[in-house]
């Protein structure tokens, strides 16, 4: 066992040293800090050159001393010298409270990051898309490269496992809408225009609409939280040692995927919800099911169809390369993972209101209402 830390007063000529023997770790420095503390005077040197160990407790103790007696410390090894750095760098004072500033400042401060961290995100986001397209050409130009069989498995998580839960919220909502019309149509002595109500909301906007936000939150999460832990395993940055385009394997079967399944996503939804509709009709307001669909073929045009048909693939494409998007900026822990699967949620629905708000004004505008 290697002797305690221990020192000794000595003199190199005038000049007072303190020469340090021994083992300075935390196990064996004993009460040396305190009687550190209680040596007086000036001390020009502190000699380590017959310390058999030292760790990080005992670098700091030893460099706080030289520190207060602003000596200097002599004797050290290759890896005794660069602890010390690490010793003197560490030690910076910490502040324990955030200083008090205006709230003004503060508030002003908060908008202004937000701000840059939307327009950084939007061009991003822009050049993902631009990404996206050039991956897509580039496989047109190779259709070898085509990845069939993964696109054909997100066709199965992206559609056929949506069914069910797009089936069921669109079925709910064609009979609340059917509901709610009724009620307020019964006012005026209209009831029967709930059939309008339903046929031609449904097919026309929420149908597609909310169609869409269901797969930003089920599928558009999924393909963010899937890249973004590919990113923190880094089996992303091992396609592209082994020279695969991680845009094309991974990015374009989910984006084409979204493109293809959300037309018919948003006509499945649309058709269960007038069922919905049609339900409710019958039984709260004695319209039989052979009326109501003659009703619906009356006064729903062709134009709401292909409105719906119009808007869903771009819906998808939206929710598509936001989620990609946002999963391959994962970087760092996996807390990172949850932050950016939210983001890519809340960015999907967003983008997918916005454009379609810009739909009906451009649909308004050509005549198709």
């Amino acid at each position: 066992m290697t002797a305690a830390a221990d020192f000794s007063e000595e003199r190199d000529g005038q000049a007072p040293v303190l020469r340090f023997t021994g083992d300075l770790s935390l196990a064996r420095l004993g009460n040396l800090p305190d009687r550190l503390g209680k040596v007086q005077g000036e001390v020009a040197t502190v000699d380590l050159s017959d310390v058999d160990r030292i760790d990080t407790i005992g670098a700091w103790v030893i460099h706080r001393f030289a520190r207060q007696h602003d000596a200097e410390i002599r004797g050290l090894d290759e890896d005794a010298r660069h602890l010390f750095e690490q010793v003197e760098a560490a030690d910076q004072p910490v502040q324990m409270r955030p200083q008090s500033g205006s709230s003004f400042r503060r508030v002003l401060g908060e908008i202004g990051e937000a701000t840059s961290n939307a327009a950084r995100t939007s061009l991003g986001l822009l050049g993902f898309m631009g990404a996206t397209i050039a991956a897509f050409g580039g496989v047109i130009r190779h259709p070898s490269r085509f990845r069939f069989n993964a696109t054909v498995q997100r066709f199965e998580v992206v559609g056929v496992s949506a069914l069910g839960i797009v089936g069921l919220m669109s079925f709910l909502i064609g009979i609340v809408i059917a509901q709610q019309g009724a009620v307020q149509l019964r006012q005026f002595g209209a009831e029967a225009f709930t059939i309008n109500l339903v046929g031609r909301i449904t097919l026309r906007e929420l149908g597609v609409l909310m169609t869409a936000i269901m797969v930003a939150g089920r599928s558009g999460s999924a393909f963010a939280a899937q890249l973004g832990t590919m990113q923190l395993t880094e089996e992303i940055d091992a396609m592209r040692t082994i020279g695969v385009s991680p845009m094309e394997a991974l990015v374009l079967p989910r984006t084409l995927a979204a493109i293809v399944l959300m037309p018919l996503l948003g006509f499945y939804s649309s058709v269960i919800a007038i069922i919905g509709g049609g339900l409710l009709c019958w039984f709260a307001l004695d319209i039989p099911p052979v009326a109501y669909v003659a009703r619906i073929r009356e006064v729903v045009p062709i134009t709401d169809l292909f409105v719906g048909l119009i808007k869903a693939p771009v819906f998808g494409a939206i929710i598509a390369i936001a989620g990609c998007f946002q999963g391959m900026q994962v970087k760092g822990d996996a807390e990172q993972v949850g932050l950016k699967t939210t983001s890519a949620v809340v960015q999907a629905i967003f983008m997918v209101i916005v454009v379609d708000a810009f739909f009906a004004v451009f649909f308004e505008q050509i005549g198709w209402i």
